[in-house]
């Protein structure tokens, strides 16, 4: 369980006791970003992936990956962003393996394989859950740099990682059959392999489409576990990232 740390409204003072969601890492471990007790909570006015975003490293295995940025809603209507430790990104590291020295023995270490141990669901009440719970998911089948995507979806938030360009839909509407094909599109013109995520599901064309197409489809459940819905996402589950 992570520390817990006093977070104080700036807007109407009052003082909250904050500790950090866990996170599970590739290898099982669990992993939360560390609380920086000096620093002063911030309004968010306004979002951004870059802000959104912290790299963790995982104590167990070494491996850093994103995770949310830490917030806390306050009872008077104010979000807050709670100050953490940073530990760097994953560039970082690379950058620091190009020029030498012990980061050399860190990159391997990163890159080493990790099998994949029981999926630890992230539970989704909001949309930024969804895109946790689908990165979450990514990770744990194998993936790595989970990043957002150059290009922004007509629908929904797209993911990135090596080799995989991830859409993930959180609105009430099941994703139509443009939807399927504008994410099979855009990977194709990034030479990757895609993947859908809907929290409400695919309309029947679309599913069509996708199994024409090679588009493996989960459906997100509200404890955050992807449910296949076509036998190429079947697929995936069963053997992950190649």
């Amino acid at each position: 369980m992570s520390e817990s740390v006093s977070v104080r409204c700036p807007a109407c003072r009052r003082e909250h006791l904050y500790a950090a969601p866990v996170y599970p890492c590739a290898c099982g471990a669990p992993v939360a970003p560390t609380l920086d007790a000096q620093g002063t909570a911030t309004v968010i006015t306004h979002r951004s992936w870059d802000e959104e975003w912290v790299g963790v490293r995982c104590g167990a295995c070494g491996r850093e990956d994103e995770w949310p940025r830490p917030e806390l809603g306050c009872p008077c209507g104010t979000v807050l962003r709670v100050p953490v430790v940073e530990t760097g990104t994953g560039e970082d590291a690379d950058a620091d393996a190009d020029a030498g020295g012990e980061a050399d023995t860190d990159a391997a270490q990163q890159k080493t394989p990790v099998p994949r141990r029981t999926f630890q669901p992230i539970t989704i009440r909001t949309a930024r859950d969804a895109v946790t719970a689908a990165a979450v998911y990514l990770r744990w089948l194998g993936y790595r740099d989970i990043r957002r995507a150059d290009q922004r979806p007509p629908t929904g938030i797209g993911i990135a990682a090596h080799g995989l360009l991830a859409q993930v839909d959180p609105t009430v509407a099941p994703a139509s059959l443009r939807d399927v094909e504008c994410l099979w599109l855009t990977a194709m013109t990034e030479s990757a392999a895609c993947v859908y995520f809907s929290l409400a599901g695919y309309a029947p064309e679309a599913r069509a489409r996708a199994d024409s197409l090679g588009v493996p489809l989960f459906v997100l459940d509200l404890t955050g576990t992807p449910q296949p819905v076509n036998s190429l996402a079947d697929e995936l589950d069963a053997t992950g990232a190649r």
